[in-house]
């Protein structure tokens, strides 16, 4: 097959539906990246509007740009827009972008889910834009932090905007997640091992398991919260056992993390263009993972960092300020690594190169003053002023938007195919460079001086007169500069003369393929022996082109892409990926009817919108394997290798690992809040606990290892009478777990009486969810059996259904435990 006509072929498969249809029904990871950095590229510029409008406010003392509640409203959205909408959502394009072309292979693990996470995305942040747009914006801080935002601090509909919308936001991300996590895991070229992967992989991967365990608690927090403000369960209400400093543990378990899960794909993009830009390879690969690792660790031992007055026992105090300076040193490894880097290489100063120095000079401040607030009595003394502001500002503008605009500028040949012609991007750095710190350096100042952030306004002789308004001049002096990079950007992708294919002469596989990349990436699957496979092999893309690697023989109109070992990267199976579907936006919008039915309180449309979702999930799935076994698959090179749905792990396994992970860590969380309350809160014991009786635990342990050991014996049993007898017993066993946490719920104390009721009925309730997926899972399991796409070798739907009846029979007697064993010792 001569280099054109697999080209042909290979276009014909992967490409996107033509015409209207392309942004609605394509799976294509090349489309979804360029659609959500789009997406986030919007909503950094909505961002940036109500910055300039905050600082149009503030730029002289008892100004009437505002009203109060308008400001209130702009604040709120301004942080949430840069922080939910705009920070990881840029991260998540660039990862879904750029990741299978770094890791030499054709598309992510589950092509579907990207393209549900993009929707749930794009109709989420939609709605909070609507509510800005109609004056009902959340108004009580991007923090919300309660009673601001309960009933009795904001009785209209803004923070329900906040919660509900986040929320579905959130979905987005953890699917990003779990895409990720996989596909890094184990949708990789072969030979490339862990040792060898590009920095920015490892980079990725560490974040997308921060995301994993680290946005859970926020999204228990998001739903606490609005079921306490929509059916009155008083978990922040302390006369009825709730305690408003739950919502900041709860905020700040992901709070904190958050901070590094921006930094991190930062730091990696750094790792990757700083050696390309300096003529070398990064210095101390190893201790660079290393700190990467570690940062992800440490963060989750700092939320504490942001409620240092807020009556923390001194011991608490001393601990989680220790813990705050030593995230310092992962971070030091890096930036002395890539010191390192710059003095062994010959550094040319090209323009992602002065973004990176402009970072190196913004980041080091924001980190250092990191460390003063990490200190208990100076953090008392700034807390809420606009030192914080400004330290904010210098972290996130400093430790992200630099790198990704130095980002932004090197892969923009990859992106369009043409060499930058234009140079307003140098005008454009200086602007926003000299723009930001004469917006936030002198913010420091006014925040030693007593200006509280969030306030509407100020007295005149002050002394914050002169602060305010160079800050406001050299806020929109950055806006110019940004404006000035929107132009030269679309400027160079639109008029720009074709450029070369591999500019900077970089190492990593996304510059082995033509600009901009086809819809398949890699005519064929290269085979990778180093970190820098275009350096080992100069003519590493030719050989591509003809087809020398893996999969380089198209056929039956399948795509395909290549199952590896974790560790060591040997091929272990050939993976079929789906084709173009609108699946994924119609299950968003069924999504978005949920969410949406609790926001208009028409409760009846949630029941309808869980089966519409669930019906279109049942389609989804159902549409994927085979109904016989296929056999080894030849897959070039000499190998021949079983399809995935036939082997011991396949990707969907993993997914939903990782899927389990996000979970779990939910109800630790719920399980944390439950004892903080009970522990710490005032207004305990409650009037009343659950009465104790054998009936919940019998019924729950009973049923949970019933369906445990049965489904085991699914997966050992040949034959479909086997397998068809093992399911319908682990059904059985799951309706016992059902029965037992009905039951409970039935016993529960009135819910809005007490903390305690409402923290043991959502218990309950949770495990109660899980039950119902367990056998949800199983009878589709037995329909899948009947209908012959399970046999001795595909038995990937058994093996997940085990993974959720493992999960939700350990949930439902850990929740019977919890709840009962007050009553007893009582």
């Amino acid at each position: 097959m001569t280099a054109l006509r697999r080209h042909r072929e290979l276009t014909r498969i992967w490409a996107s539906d033509p015409g209207w249809r392309r942004p609605f029904t394509t799976v294509n990871h090349t489309d979804l990246g360029r659609m959500f950095l789009l997406a986030a590229i919007v909503f950094f510029a909505i961002g940036g509007v109500l910055a300039m409008l905050i600082r149009a406010q503030l730029a002289t003392p008892r100004s009437a740009f505002m009203e109060a509640e308008v400001y209130n409203q702009v604040f709120t959205m301004h942080g949430t827009v840069m922080m939910f909408l705009f920070a990881i959502p840029l991260f998540e394009g660039l990862a879904i972008y750029l990741l299978p072309k770094m890791l030499g292979t054709r598309d992510l693990a589950f092509p579907r889910l990207t393209a549900y996470g993009f929707w749930c995305y794009a109709f989420g942040g939609s709605m909070l834009i609507l509510s800005l747009l109609a004056g009902v914006a959340p108004d009580s801080g991007w923090f919300m932090y309660p009673p601001l935002s309960s009933v009795l601090g904001s009785p209209g509909i803004n923070p329900d905007f906040w919660l509900i919308g986040i929320t579905f936001v959130e979905i987005s991300a953890i699917g990003a997640a779990v895409e990720i996590t996989v596909s890094i895991l184990k949708v990789r070229a072969p030979g490339m091992s862990l040792a060898r992967m590009p920095i920015f992989a490892w980079y990725a991967l560490v974040t997308a398991l921060m995301i994993l365990t680290g946005f859970p608690p926020l999204i228990l927090g998001s739903i606490l919260l609005e079921l306490e403000r929509a059916f009155g369960l008083p978990f922040f209400q302390p006369e009825l056992g709730g305690d408003s400093l739950l919502w900041q543990h709860l905020f700040w378990l992901f709070g904190h993390p958050e901070v590094y899960i921006i930094f991190l794909p930062a730091a990696g993009a750094i790792s990757t263009i700083l050696p390309v830009m300096a003529r070398t390879t990064i210095l101390g690969y190893g201790w660079v993972v290393a700190a990467a690792v570690a940062l992800g660790f440490l963060s989750f031992g700092l939320w504490v960092h942001h409620m240092f007055t807020t009556g923390i026992p001194h011991m608490g105090l001393a601990f989680f300020s220790a813990a705050s300076t030593l995230v310092a040193v992962p971070t030091a490894v890096q930036v002395f690594a890539w010191i390192g880097t710059l003095w062994k290489g010959r550094p040319g100063m090209h323009l992602p190169m002065l973004w990176i120095m402009g970072f190196f000079a913004t980041f080091v401040i924001g980190g250092l003053t990191g460390v003063m607030v990490a200190i208990v009595p100076f953090d008392w003394q700034a807390h809420d002023t606009t030192f914080i502001v400004a330290h904010l500002h210098y972290v996130l503008v400093g430790g992200f938007v630099f790198p990704m605009l130095a980002a932004l500028y090197y892969w923009l040949p990859h992106l369009s195919g043409r060499k930058r012609f234009f140079k307003l991007g140098e005008t454009a750095f200086w602007l926003i460079f000299t723009g930001f710190h004469g917006t936030f350096l002198l913010l420091h100042w006014s925040g030693l001086l007593g200006q509280r952030r969030r306030i509407p306004t100020y007295d005149a002789g002050s002394g914050w007169e002169v602060i305010n308004l160079i800050s406001s001049i050299g806020s929109f002096v950055m806006t110019v500069g940004f404006a000035l990079v929107v132009v030269d950007v679309v400027a160079n992708m639109r008029l720009a003369v074709r450029g070369q294919r591999n500019p900077w002469g970089a190492g990593t596989l996304e510059w082995a393929m033509p600009t901009p990349p086809p819809a398949y990436n890699f005519a064929s699957l290269p085979a990778v022996a180093g970190r820098d496979p275009l350096v080992d092999d100069p003519h590493l893309a030719v050989r591509i082109a003809r087809g020398e690697g893996f999969l380089g023989a198209p056929r039956d109109g399948r795509r395909e892409v290549l199952v590896v070992d974790t560790a060591d990267a040997t091929p272990e199976a050939l993976l079929v990926l789906p084709g173009n579907t609108a699946l994924p936006i119609l299950m968003s919008a069924a999504t978005g009817l949920f969410f949406l039915s609790f926001l208009a309180k028409i409760y009846w449309l949630a029941p309808v919108a869980v089966g519409l979702v669930a019906a279109l999930a049942l389609r989804w799935a159902w549409s994927l394997g085979n109904r016989s076994d296929q056999g080894l698959q030849d897959v070039g090179r000499g190998q021949r290798l079983p399809l995935a749905g036939e082997t011991q792990g396949p990707p969907a396994w993993w997914g939903s690992v990782f899927l389990l992970v996000a979970d779990a860590t939910f109800f630790g969380s719920l399980l944390f809040g439950y004892a903080f309350l009970w522990t710490v809160a005032p207004g305990w014991p409650p009037p009343r606990y659950i009465d104790w009786t054998w009936t919940v635990p019998v019924l729950a342990l009973g049923g949970a290892v019933v369906a445990s050991g049965a489904i085991r014996l699914a997966e050992r049993w040949p034959g479909p009478r086997g397998t068809g007898f093992a399911l319908s017993a682990t059904a059985l066993g799951q309706v016992s777990v059902i029965a037992a946490m009905v039951l409970l719920l039935t016993m529960v104390p009135a819910p809005a009486g007490h903390a305690f009721g409402a923290t043991a009925a959502v218990l309950a309730g949770y495990a109660l969810l899980h039950g119902a997926l367990a056998l949800l899972f199983t009878l589709y399991g037995l329909a899948r059996l009947r209908s012959g796409y399970l046999s001795a070798r595909r038995l990937t739907e058994v093996r997940i259904a085990r993974l959720w009846v493992d999960y939700g029979g350990l949930v439902a007697v850990a929740v019977a435990a919890a709840t009962l064993a007050p009553g007893t010792v009582q």
